[in-house]
């Protein structure tokens, strides 16, 4: 039994896997795969980061029988509540109640911390907690700008902890059987890679300077980032669209499509970036792109394109993301769910692969709940048997500087040239300020 199982884990992390699982997706669930992967031992994480996105995040990794739920930590003792009580109905010890995530990282018995706070905060606690001698599992985007994801690479390396990256479907069975099909040459030589998202978001309007709530902690939730007033259409959400602590919605979205994309056409750095766009929806307090194009050229003769659409959701192929593989014998969609399809150079369709997991991209915390455990699984895989992350830090941050690169692009209004080797802006100093940001004085991240 352990060879086999040992078998089936090694095949679950390679591209060969995604194939064969292909076949069998009709009966396939993340249940089944749980009870596959089912192991005595646990693995204790804290939840930092709990509003939303977090919590259907926290109790997803509840929800897996080889895991436990320690701490909650989240400044909005409202949002610490409620996910506190709802993973208290999940499994059978009540998670404590930890405002602070750096004092859980204290906790001897914690394994790993799952990351989920807003953008400012993903590397900087991320570091934290390696150094605290902790895994982490990090939601996308892994950092705020370049600088803080070579500080991840460089910090997972020196103290030897698994990083796994939220960017949940390289997990996906279906996604990850079209990139092995991509790959194994069904259409040819891929060279082009079109992605997109689009919503109906609404306008975030003007803030006014208000008393910070009791519940809460502003001074925490800032962390990293230098001081600004606290303004009421700042938290939740709407903090994505400010420079200062958000990245926009490139790399909030962005970010799946862009790294599918580049895991299509194998490749890691660009040679050139550009990008357009601007707030053009409403006239409020939005700072970043509601509608942005960040294309990307790569040595291998190849290019990537993201469009991003915030406030207009008129679908691409019948879907609000999704990503266009373009080759020298046809095309193929990867679809918002999990699926595909495959057509010739004549428009035909010539092989369709359909989901059976129920997938809503435009669902702010939990769009796919069955899909996203088994990236969690194969987290707990990683940190009990070393097994291959679907998503390690390194692309991880590949990934991440892609879309980071374009909003580079977009604040300096100009092409970037990039070192392929390495991701670097080439020759552009101001564009190169963008590269790392100014830390609250006693904030400052640390490898």
């Amino acid at each position: 039994m352990k060879n086999t199982r040992r078998t089936f884990i090694k095949k679950a992390s390679t591209g060969a896997f995604a194939l064969t699982l292909g076949g069998i997706l009709p009966s396939f669930s993340a249940k089944s795969y749980q009870q596959i992967l089912g192991a005595n031992e646990k693995i204790r994480v804290a939840c930092m980061g709990v509003n939303s996105r977090g919590l259907a995040v926290g109790k997803n990794f509840a929800l897996q029988k080889n895991c436990e739920v320690l701490h909650v930590c989240d400044v909005d003792s409202r949002a610490a509540e409620i996910c506190i009580d709802a993973i208290h109905k999940i499994q059978s010890i009540k998670p404590k109640a930890t405002p602070d995530f750096r004092n859980a990282l204290e906790d001897k018995d914690l394994d790993a911390l799952i990351v989920t706070a807003p953008d400012h905060w993903h590397a900087p606690a991320a570091l934290l907690a390696c150094s605290a001698g902790k895994h982490v599992y990090l939601e996308k985007p892994c950092s705020h700008n370049p600088n803080e994801g070579e500080m991840l690479v460089k910090s997972a390396e020196k103290h030897k902890r698994i990083l796994q990256m939220g960017n949940q479907r390289r997990s996906w069975p279906n996604v990850a059987a079209a990139i092995a099909e991509l790959h194994g040459g069904v259409i040819g030589r891929p060279y082009f890679a079109k992605t997109w998202y689009t919503n109906n978001r609404a306008s975030i309007g003007i803030g006014k300077e208000t008393a910070v709530p009791e519940w809460l902690n502003y001074d925490l939730w800032q962390g990293p980032a230098p001081r600004k007033a606290f303004k009421d259409n700042l938290i939740h959400y709407n903090w994505h669209w400010f420079w200062h602590w958000g990245t926009g919605e490139a790399l909030n979205n962005g970010t799946h499509m862009v790294d599918l994309a580049r895991w299509g056409l194998n490749v890691e750095y660009p040679t050139k970036v550009s990008s357009t766009g601007g707030r053009f929806r409403y006239q409020d307090d939005w700072q970043t792109p509601d509608t942005q194009m960040i294309n990307l050229e790569f040595d291998n003769n190849s290019m990537i394109s993201w469009e991003g659409r915030s406030c207009n959701g008129k679908s691409i192929e019948a879907n609000s993301v999704g990503i266009i593989f373009y080759a020298e014998q046809g095309s193929m969609v990867i679809e918002s769910g999990n699926s595909y399809k495959i057509y010739d150079l004549k428009n035909n369709l010539v092989k369709e692969v359909k989901n059976n997991f129920l997938v809503d991209a435009r669902n702010l915390s939990d769009p796919s709940q069955n899909l996203d455990a088994l990236h969690i699984l194969n987290f707990f895989d990683g940190i009990r048997l070393g097994t291959r992350l679907n998503s390690d830090i390194v692309s991880g941050h590949q990934s991440t500087l892609l879309v980071q690169l374009g909003n580079i692009s977009q604040r300096v209004g100009r092409t970037l040239a990039i070192n392929p080797k390495n991701g670097h802006i080439l020759n552009d100093r101001e564009a190169m300020k963008y590269w790392s940001r100014e830390y609250q004085a006693g904030w400052e991240p640390k490898i």
